[in-house]
Formats: structure tokens, sequence, C-alpha cells
């Protein structure tokens, strides 16, 4: 049977943590990789696994591959704080590492619950998310806002679901996209053609998300819920390309704006406690 290595990183998720960590404490091993949390996280972290390890936030990715590096298990499994495995995908990963994997890595179908409501339309659902891989297959994709990884070799996709809690409130929503729309400037611009973005693009763009959100993925049929979310995507699309033609025309301009904002200085920044 082959062992399972399930990796996290945390800072201050005393609100999350438990939920995530019970919903894997079947797992082999459990490492959480955290930024020297200031609330409740690591004396709750230790009700379900001793092996933390604790390094300054230098981003997403590179925390979680301090994790990845010291997993001793054949398979690995990534799970955010914000997230729960369910009872199904729990037996289908037990599945795997019981009977031999059919291929070298596996998605998760994600459901999200936003605002209180599990969302089924308008694209949250199914929200695939590549979690579950062989270690010896692992390849990382260095992208931000989240940095991924992936396989050599074909991949499937496991039963049962990923519950993801990740906006209790609009007040939440706002704030993690202000965070988000910045670091996908900041990765625009570190493009060889750097950034370039026409004013139909932003007058229109928002428009269209909201078309294809509300209308055709649906989300009309979650309500009120729906139609929210739907404006506040078309708000987070006007958000991005606007900061991007904000950077374009000062640059352009010669206007003295600060150099483009790091991903890493943009995080640290955002997290109160972190330390140079």
């Amino acid at each position: 049977m082959s062992k399972l290595s399930v990796i996290l990183i945390t800072y201050n998720e005393e609100k999350n943590i438990e939920r995530c960590l019970n919903s894997v404490s079947w797992a082999d091993e459990i490492i959480v990789v955290d930024s020297f949390s200031t609330d409740a996280t690591i004396s709750l972290t230790k009700k379900f696994t001793s092996y933390i390890i604790q390094h300054k936030y230098d981003g997403d990715i590179n925390q979680r591959e301090r994790g990845f590096a010291a997993a001793k298990g054949d398979w690995l499994f990534y799970i955010d704080a914000d997230e729960e495995v369910n009872d199904e995908l729990r037996e289908d990963i037990l599945n795997v590492m019981r009977n031999g994997a059919a291929t070298d890595g596996y998605y998760a179908q994600r459901r999200n619950k936003i605002f209180g409501r599990w969302m089924y339309n308008g694209g949250w659902f199914p929200d695939l998310t590549f979690r579950l891989f062989n270690k010896e297959k692992y390849l990382a994709e260095h992208e931000e806002v989240h940095g991924g990884f992936t396989v050599r070799g074909a991949k499937g996709t496991l039963n049962g679901f990923l519950n993801h809690y990740p906006y209790e409130t609009i007040e939440q929503y706002l704030a993690k996209m202000n965070d988000y729309t910045s670091l996908q400037v900041s990765n625009k611009l570190k493009q060889p053609d750097g950034v370039n973005i026409s004013w139909i693009k932003i007058i229109f763009s928002p428009l269209s998300h909201f078309i294809r959100k509300f209308i055709s993925n649906k989300g009309y049929k979650d309500g009120l819920h729906g139609f929210v979310l739907a404006m506040l995507g078309a708000i987070y699309t006007f958000s991005l390309y606007a900061k991007c033609k904000e950077y374009e025309i000062r640059l352009r301009e010669e206007k003295g704006i600060l150099p483009p904002i790091t991903n890493l200085e943009l995080l640290i920044y955002k997290r109160p406690g972190f330390k140079e």
C-alpha cells in the first residue's frame, strides 16, 4: 500500500485549521508549513500533527515546495487551510493508495461555499483543481496568484468533493480581490511584452464576464447569490485591467510611479507580523 503525505501552508488560520486537518487525519503524514502565525494556529495544529515547519513567508510556491521536499510519502496531497476533504473523496484517495493508481495524478472536484451557500452554477462547479500526485512525477508551475503544480503523465479525476470555504462575506471577497489583482498585474509586468491593455478591453471585458457567468454558465439559477457573484467577478475583471492601464500610462509618461510591486512585497505587506 502506498504512503500518503498531506501538505498545507498556514498563516493565522485558527478559524479553519481544525476543520481542514480533521478531514485528513487519516493520512500517513501531515506536514504544515507555517509562516510564524500569531494566533492559535500552531496549538490547534499540534492536535493533529507534530510535523510543523516554520519559515518566514516568501511566497506560496516556495512555502509549499518546502512541504513537498520534506514529505516521505509516495503520493502527495495538497490542501489549503480553508478546504476540507469529504467522506467520498477520502475513500477514493485511500482506494488509490490501496489498489494502485491508474494515472500519475488526480484532480479533485472542488465545491465552493460562498456567502453561506454552496454554488453549483455560474462556473463555480465543478471547480477542478489538481491535488493528488505521485511524488516522482511532480512538476512545479511558477505562476501567481496561485502557483500550481502538475505531473509528467496522465491525469484522472477523483470522486467526492473538496469542500472550499473561500469567502464568508462580500467584504472578505473585496479585500482578497485587491490583493489578487495586484499580484496579477505584477505578473503581467514581468512578461516580455509588458502591459498593453486597450480601453475597449477595460470597458467590455467586465460586461463579457458578467454575461458569461450569469447567463452562459447559468449563474441565474443561484438567484441573488449568482447575480452578486457575477457582478463581483465583473468588478474583479475591471479592477485588474484598470490597474494594468494605470501602470502602463504612468510608466509611459514617466510620472515617477514606484517600481512595479513584487509578489513577495505585496504579500508580506498584507500580512501583519511579517518581518524582514
